[in-house]
This record gives C-alpha cells, structure tokens and sequence, in this order.
C-alpha cells in the first residue's frame, strides 16, 4: 500500500467517524423534563433575622423555627 493510499484511507475512516457523531448529536432528544423555578407560595424567611439567630449562643425557639422553615423551602421538603 502506498503511502498516497493510507492517508486516504485515515480520511475516509475519519470521516465516517465525524458523519456518525453528528448523526448521533442529532438525534439525541432533548431534554423536556428540565426543573423550572417553582412560584414560590410562601416568603421566605427575612434574612436579617437569620442574620440576628446566627450570632445567638443560647437555644432560642424563634430561631430554631426560623432555621426549620429555611431548611424546609431550601430542600422543598414540605413533610417535616
């Protein structure tokens, strides 16, 4: 085999390679099941006052209620 034809032969082979990407690419679905951003049904927390329980030492239960409902809306976990 001359040398003319192995580089033709590495052409072809990588242009059937090319051919059969793309033509998967195409046909790869798209994706319709992308989460969107959902409404929002209650405020979430105010920000200063997970501010104010961040630098609390001592138990305090508005601040432990507030961190729950943070953690809640965070995770979308509506059963705890």
């Amino acid at each position: 085999m001359t040398s003319a034809a192995k580089i033709a032969g590495v052409g072809c082979l990588a242009g059937l390679m090319l051919a059969a990407i793309a033509g998967m690419a195409a046909r790869q679905p798209t994706p319709s099941n992308i989460a969107e951003t959902p409404s929002r049904s209650a405020p979430a927390i105010a920000s200063d006052q997970l501010a104010r329980c961040r630098t609390l030492t001592m138990p305090d239960a508005g601040c432990e209620a507030a961190w729950e409902a943070e953690r809640r809306r965070f995770f979308r976990d509506e059963k705890r």
